[in-house]
């Protein structure tokens, strides 16, 4: 399975997406997609993930921008030296795809910076 890695300041995110066929129906035009998110903190500090925004394009070059508070229901905090995961999943009309955004990231100091999610690839016959 291909990863995409991205790190801003002290926080790496790793991305590693999956086409899932059993989900998916290409005649109804809808390609399911998962994608496992890992959320590492390499600080000397506690960071918590407060939102989320996510930009994600289909072949046709329609565009989706998705936002909202945290990931999966949770505003996950993360200690130093820990990581957050979890996973997800994407529908697209087309059978390719990119996904990109950013995490709201807060310090125990109360100063938030945007983490970098790196741009990665939906492809549902190559994943």
């Amino acid at each position: 399975m291909v990863s995409y890695d991205a790190t801003t300041e002290t926080v790496r995110i790793t991305v590693r997406p999956a086409y899932l066929d059993g989900k998916s129906d290409a005649m109804a035009r809808q390609f399911v997609f998962a994608y496992f998110v890992r959320v590492e903190n390499h600080g000397g500090d506690d960071v918590q993930l407060l939102r989320r925004h996510w930009t994600i394009t289909d072949a046709d070059g329609h565009v989706q921008n998705v936002e909202g508070a945290g990931v999966v229901g949770q505003q996950p905090t993360i200690p130093p030296g820990e990581a957050h995961e979890y996973h997800s999943v994407c529908v697209l009309r087309t059978f390719e795809g990119t996904m990109e955004g950013t995490y709201l990231m807060q310090r125990e100091s109360g100063s938030r910076f945007r983490a970098r999610i790196p741009r990665f690839h939906l492809v549902a016959l190559g994943n």
